[in-house]
């Protein structure tokens, strides 16, 4: 994921929801956007406020950035950072605090752009960071972007997928609490997210016969038994039928022996049974330069790894380096679904 991208035929429009207002996020998009080398790659596309744009870079003196406001996403200037303007000018900052006002502002944006993206008004979509409690509004009812976005392109399948250079995590539970996870783990979920994860190591990375490590969900993966029975009655009946499909999934692995040692890397990605069981261990491992993206979408979403960081923003210390190769890795993915229609459709002659 970095600026060695090869160049489409096509010029993409890349979409970005702003996120929280009084998060790091307009800084992290500021500061990746004044790499004037991205607009080779593509052309992005800001949903948010112009307002707010000059705030935050006055609040992080960053002089040398403007962008080029439209209306629409087929105005854009492919030569430039443009925005859409969807806010009211009287939305109101106020850095570090988490707002009624910022969880509208962030939906409003991600609403707006969603509709353009299914639209196929623009063609690949970033999401900036938001506060999962304070966008509970009405339209948004969802524990975070993941779940709303599967609403909204009424898809019966996604997967949170975490992904570095040399590191790739899946959860079979995603946003819910801990006391809800065991009962949450079944066959039919584990092989529901091992086919979508397989299918996307293939036509989203390119990657031929990949091989998954699917980790267990008790201590040492339930010592045979001793320390809990889903790994027996659940996790290997799950692997067994997912082999018998032509899967390669290994385990159940110890989580913390898996990524204790180095043997994380002899996999192309690993599914976790929940949420912190993957996440934890992929953001102490790779936080800088790790990006969240949603598989099973019928269209590229991808967002960076970290959150609204309400104790940086306008501080100028947030690091623009996750939501950069979240960009990246957007673009890759969408290139390598092109370059696999096209395969398979020439197999089929």
């Amino acid at each position: 994921m970095d600026l060695k991208q090869k160049k489409t035929s096509k010029r993409l429009k890349l979409g970005i929801s702003q996120g929280d207002i009084n998060g790091i996020s307009y800084e992290v998009i500021i500061k990746s956007l004044t790499d004037t080398r991205i607009f080779d790659l593509f052309t992005p596309i800001l949903y948010g406020s112009s307002k707010i744009v000059a705030y935050h870079r006055k609040a992080i003196n960053i002089t040398n950035f403007s962008m080029n406001n439209i209306r629409v996403p087929s105005e854009a200037n492919h030569k430039r950072a443009n925005i859409i303007n969807c806010l009211d000018d009287n939305i109101r900052v106020e850095l570090g605090k988490s707002t009624q006002m910022a969880g509208e502002a962030s939906f409003m944006s991600l609403e707006k752009v969603v509709e353009d993206i299914k639209a196929g008004e623009i063609d690949i979509l970033v999401t900036g960071p938001i506060n999962k409690k304070n966008i509970q509004i009405k339209g948004f009812d969802f524990p975070g972007h993941t779940e709303y976005l599967k609403s909204k392109f009424e898809v019966n399948n996604v997967l949170m997928l975490m992904v570095s250079d040399n590191i790739k995590v899946g959860v079979v539970t995603g946003h819910i609490p801990l006391k809800d996870v065991a009962e949450a783990i079944t066959k039919k979920e584990i092989l529901k997210k091992l086919r979508l994860l397989n299918k996307s190591l293939i036509e989203d990375f390119a990657i031929t016969n990949p091989k998954i490590a699917v980790l267990g969900l008790n201590p040492h993966a339930g010592d045979q038994g001793l320390i809990g029975t889903e790994e027996l009655e659940i996790i290997i009946p799950a692997i067994e039928e997912a082999r018998n499909e032509n899967i390669m999934a290994l385990g159940p692995y110890p989580a913390d022996g898996l990524f204790g040692s180095d043997d994380y890397s002899k996999f192309d990605a690993i599914l976790a049974m929940y949420h912190d069981q993957g996440l934890a261990p992929f953001k102490s491992l790779v936080f800088s330069k790790g990006v969240n993206f949603t598989a099973g979408l019928p269209v590229v979403r991808t967002s960076p790894a970290h959150g609204t960081a309400y104790d940086l923003a306008g501080k100028n210390k947030a690091s623009a380096e996750s939501f950069r190769q979240a960009m990246y890795l957007a673009l890759d993915i969408y290139n390598n679904r092109q370059e696999y229609k096209e395969l398979t459709k020439d197999q089929l002659k």
